[in-house]
């Protein structure tokens, strides 16, 4: 289950945060976010070798897109495409409006389920495939959301239950300053109990295996990655 935290404040200077954790099984290869698509010049994310896709990522017109598989559908599933093209098809728009209408308009009957979340500086969207008919697509909300395998805010999930008062409670990020210690801090959480901890240990093979911070202001976007879990991997600005 991957976890994603997006703060949006209009007006800000910053006006989209967002905060996530990769949890994944350990042996699949990866490589941290660039330009890893010839034909996709203006994306900078995340590779997955297996399928070639994404789970987050960044266009050159200050889109991001980010992807999360909901409960029990981890991994491929015969007859299904790779949900890591999605981002992909998002992020060669440039916009979040036309990102989300062209993720929106596809037939979700060929992909495992998912969540998506894909935003701009002006706000972003909230998509749900659950198999059949076309993703669900709603408008993100000022405030602070969160969303794992289930529905975003889904106070029912014992992690966003732990977490979500947390980061409702601890400063907002500046990522002018490259200020995101509470919640690097909480996207580094480790504390029992250990099946709602944020940051996964390693466990019969699953774990956290990357983390991001990504801030959006109207000309300018700032992101920084840690290539492992975030209490022991150091996070590092991505060259855009």
């Amino acid at each position: 289950m991957c976890s994603l935290i997006l703060s949006f404040l209009p007006g800000d200077r910053w006006p989209v945060l967002l905060g996530a954790n990769r949890d994944e099984m350990l042996t699949r290869p990866w490589d941290a976010p660039a330009r890893h698509w010839p034909t996709r010049p203006g994306i900078i994310a995340g590779h997955d070798r297996l399928a070639g896709g994404t789970w987050l990522g960044l266009n050159d017109h200050g889109v991001v897109a980010a992807l999360l598989n909901r409960t029990g559908s981890l991994g491929p599933a015969a007859g299904k495409a790779s949900r890591g093209e999605l981002p992909l098809f998002a992020l060669e728009q440039a916009n979040a409006e036309a990102a989300a209408k062209r993720i929106a308009s596809l037939d979700v009957g060929n992909y495992r389920s998912f969540n998506m979340v894909i935003a701009d500086a002006a706000g972003g969207f909230l998509l749900r495939g659950l198999e059949h008919g076309r993703p669900e697509c709603k408008p993100i909300e000022p405030g602070i959301i969160m969303v794992t395998a289930s529905d975003p805010n889904d106070m029912t999930s014992p992690r966003i239950r732990r977490y979500h008062p947390q980061f409702m409670r601890v400063p907002r990020p500046d990522p002018a300053a490259a200020n995101w210690s509470d919640w690097i801090g909480l996207l580094a959480d480790r504390a029992a109990p250990a099946e709602t901890a944020l940051n996964v240990g390693p466990r019969d093979g699953f774990g956290t295996t990357c983390s991001a911070l990504i801030g959006l202001g109207p000309a300018e976007a700032r992101f920084a990655f840690a290539a492992g879990p975030p209490d022991r991997a150091e996070f590092r600005p991505i060259d855009l």
